[in-house]
């Protein structure tokens, strides 16, 4: 079969890597890639949110099978489009997708059907989410409404950076039209867990826990990024607290989706923040994380194109998912001065030395008079596996000590909360 991919970042590196692996795959393309796809599949010079085009395309190649990578053009009903077209499209539908076009619309849902989460007020005007603000006090968590890549949350532990918080977005449009509402959160204490779950509309199968690394600097320090790196499993994610999740919140919101005509075919993802009063929902997306794919794609047995038929075909419940049972590390590799303005076009060295059960995805790579050169805020994602975590962090560590570009930044203490748990 002809399989593409629409998306050019670290996930859909890693969602390539894994289709290749199927032995029902012949050709795959990317639209529009990076240069480390260009490897694996090809690329198509399409932007990932050029509907039109894309469908064109498909059509044109033949393409059997089209997995959606990012969020925008879900929310843009990309999905709608082919299948009004008979095109065989994995993710979910525009209405669906809105849980993370729209945090109000989430929220509303899970206050409506008793989903944990934080309590929340929304405003349409500064002055009056100001006043809130200065009524009700911090911490608080200031939110975007719309899509604004992982960038528009902002954790208040004080009235004045809440405060700035909403000028930013709504004032400043630091994120254009995603803050023409936003949400004021209470702030929620406790260790953050990602589930990521394949879900044909009723059926619901959880792939294995991941955790992410947000803050751009170690010790979760400074503005929240796209995410610096990730592992899985995450030990904090029990067997007790999976049957709670399961039961209070992933099948409670896709049997309330389906309640409010919003029928959700594809990856649904719910960050979570593990509280003492048990699991909240942080947020929901519409689709796989960057960068909590990568590892938990690394530790997938199952050939993915079986499970995307099982999806598409609503007989979720009549396949075995396997995973590995062992621990998988991504730790990105950023451009310096991201989560803020950064530089591109820098030369990356080292990526020939890459070996063993190591593989580097990439994100922001470009390929410019035969060498690979940056060019987005985070660049590369060192995924490492090993039989547990210290051995996948320790090994992915000495892949990044052998990579280099100018201006290179990263975390250093990816997986710290679980090597905590280990000793």
């Amino acid at each position: 079969m002809k399989v593409l991919v629409v998306g050019g970042g670290g996930r859909e590196h890693a969602l390539v890597w894994k289709l290749k692996q199927s032995p029902r795959v012949k050709e795959i393309y990317c639209a529009p890639g990076n240069a480390g796809i260009a490897r694996d599949a090809a690329c198509v010079n399409i932007s990932a949110e050029d509907i039109p085009a894309l469908l064109t395309f498909a059509r044109d190649k033949g393409i059997d099978l089209t997995v959606v990578g990012p969020e925008a053009p879900l929310c843009a009903g990309i999905t709608d489009q082919f299948e009004t077209a008979g095109l065989k499209v994995f993710g979910p539908s525009r209405a669906a997708a809105e849980i993370e076009g729209s945090k109000v619309v989430a929220k509303d849902i899970m206050a409506k059907y008793k989903i944990p989460t934080a309590g929340y007020a929304v405003f349409t005007g500064p002055e009056e989410a100001i006043s809130y603000i200065n009524r009700t006090g911090a911490p608080c968590v200031v939110k975007a409404e719309g899509l604004a890549a992982g960038k528009g949350v902002i954790v208040a532990l004080d009235k004045q950076t809440a405060i700035n918080a909403v000028n930013a977005i709504m004032v400043d449009k630091d994120f254009g039209g995603a803050g023409d509402r936003i949400v004021v959160e209470e702030c929620l204490f406790g260790e953050e867990v990602s589930i990521l779950a394949f879900t044909d509309g009723f059926n619901v199968v959880p792939m294995v826990s991941s955790q992410d690394h947000k803050r751009v600097f170690d010790n979760d320090q400074g503005p929240n990024t796209g995410g610096m790196g990730a592992y899985a499993p995450a030990p904090v994610y029990t067997a007790e607290l999976h049957k709670r999740v399961m039961a209070e919140i992933l099948v409670p919101m896709i049997r309330a989706l389906e309640a409010e005509g919003r029928t959700y075919r594809g990856v649904i993802y719910a960050g979570l923040m593990i509280t003492e009063q048990g699991p909240k929902v942080l947020e929901f997306n519409a689709r796989f994380g960057d960068p909590e794919t990568q590892p938990v794609l690394a530790l997938l047995d199952t050939d993915l194109v079986e499970i995307v038929d099982a999806v598409l075909a609503k007989r979720l419940d009549q396949i075995e998912i396997k995973w590995r049972k062992q621990a998988s590390v991504c730790v990105v590799l950023a451009s310096g001065g991201y989560p803020g303005p950064y530089e591109k076009g820098k030369v990356i060295s080292g990526l020939d030395r890459v070996t063993g059960s190591v593989v580097v995805f990439h994100a922001g790579t470009a390929e410019k008079e035969g060498k690979i050169v940056t060019a987005g805020g985070r660049v590369l994602g060192v995924t490492a596996t090993g039989p547990d975590i210290l051995t996948a962090i320790d090994s992915a560590y000495k892949t990044v000590d052998s990579i280099s570009f100018d201006g290179m930044q990263y975390r250093r203490d990816i997986g710290y909360r679980a090597v905590k748990r280990v000793k």
